[in-house]
């Protein structure tokens, strides 16, 4: 119980709670994080010799308090240091302070955590990255990484970001019910930005970052012990992890990009998609249908489909049009229309697409979508100009390289036999 790896993984899960706690005592997020880090230190220290405590989150919010104060106290010189000893010596006070730090307590620490961290204020680049760094705690050359920017202008960007936070004079009381319902979407959308950013990496020469999925599904698994009986952070939970499933499928050896039709489904995960059927039920019985919710159920159908030839596309292109209502987008009414060429032919599904062109003129699955309608109808010439403005758009060099195997397709058909 006191070897590292188990001393490693209980000081991961414990950081929202207590860095969440330790905010609410101090009111700053760096000091709050200092704190934390300097009581993980001590945990690294004490706890192999002396064995775990009854509540790792409860000793660290304790120890981090203590070490915070005994700071301000050597900064401020209004009092002397105490002993080593006495900061140490945790036995009654931890007892004291898990009776007191209930499991209600813990929900509105990581609550406000979330809510600070997706300040409005914050540009969604900054919320993301405030909190990966505060509540997961990645290094900001991980999180530079991960968004391929250089570490100086992460670390410059959250520090801007809890700049801002600071300057807005958050409250750090828990939110009332109409507050927390209208803060609760601002969560849910930044976890989702979270996922998406690592489903479909933004640039770059990698494609997917898993590990940001990953964090976005802890986060949404957090958010749904907060939020128990919401639907939509059901649905967003299940989507994420249904989503994710596929993450082992969707580059082949290579790196390259391979469709959802022509994907390995014994690689995709069946217990990340178990869990995530039974939340798309759980959630639609409320009938309190929601954007989540409805993706969601689209992911479900193609992770019950045994093969492609199973899905049920017709029952996509309903939900797609339900979705088109909730949430009117161009990006929808595209992704129903590769369910609309699923089901009426390609003919239809570019007279969809058509009249879509000027706001989606900047977008690459736009072109790419078009380019494969277009070569389904045999229309070559046209497919090469869509392809060719596909690659101009990519993100990714696997996006790029995924393009380019079309029009290989094209050159090598076209030349004579």
């Amino acid at each position: 119980m006191t070897d590292i790896g188990w001393i490693d993984a209980a000081l991961t899960s414990a950081r929202p709670q207590a860095v969440a706690a330790l905010l609410r005592y101090f009111r700053d997020l760096d000091r709050a994080e200092e704190a934390f880090q300097e009581a993980c230190l001590r945990a690294l220290k004490n706890w192999p010799v002396n064995g775990p405590p009854r509540d790792p989150t409860a000793w660290l919010i304790l120890v981090g308090r203590n070490a915070a104060l005994d700071d301000v106290r050597r900064s401020s010189k209004s009092q002397a240091l105490p002993a080593d000893e006495l900061i140490s010596d945790l036995e009654d006070a931890e007892a004291d302070l898990a009776e007191r730090l209930d499991s209600a307590h813990y929900r509105d620490d990581v609550l406000r955590l979330l809510f600070i961290c997706c300040h409005p204020d914050l540009p969604a680049t900054q919320q993301i990255a405030l909190a990966l760094r505060i509540v997961s705690g990645l290094s900001v050359k991980e999180i530079a990484r991960a968004f391929l920017v250089s570490e100086s202008a992460m670390e410059q960007r959250i520090t801007r970001a809890k700049q801002r936070v600071a300057a807005a004079g958050v409250p750090y009381e828990t939110p009332g019910a109409v507050e927390r319902a209208e803060r609760l979407g601002v969560v849910a959308a930044m976890i989702y930005l979270l996922f998406n950013e690592g489903y479909s990496a933004s640039g770059g020469t990698v494609h997917v970052r898993a590990p940001l999925c990953d964090e976005a599904v802890r986060l949404a698994r957090l958010l749904l012990r907060l939020f128990p009986s919401e639907p939509e952070i059901m649905g967003l939970t299940a989507l994420c992890l249904l989503q994710h499933a596929r993450t082992p499928a969707r580059l082949d050896a290579d790196g390259a990009i391979v469709l959802l039709d022509d994907q390995d489904r014994a690689l995709w995960n069946r217990e990340m998609i178990a869990e995530g059927l039974a939340l798309v039920d759980k959630a639609l019985r409320h009938r309190r249908p929601g954007v989540y919710q409805v993706q969601a159920a689209i992911a479900a159908l193609h992770a019950r489909a045994a093969r492609p030839e199973d899905t049920d596309w017709a029952e996509i292109d309903l939900l797609y049009a339900t979705l088109e209502r909730l949430q009117p987008s161009p990006v929808v009414t595209l992704n129903r229309a590769v369910a609309v060429a699923k089901v009426r032919g390609p003919a239809a599904g570019l007279e969809m697409i058509e009249p879509l062109g000027n706001r989606l003129s900047g977008y690459f699955h736009y072109f790419g979508v078009k380019g494969a309608l277009l070569l389904q109808l045999g229309r070559a010439e046209d497919a090469r100009v869509a392809f060719d403005r596909a690659i101009a758009l990519a993100n990714t060099t696997a996006e790029a390289a995924h393009i380019r195997q079309h029009l290989d397709r094209l050159m090598k058909d076209s030349q004579p036999v």
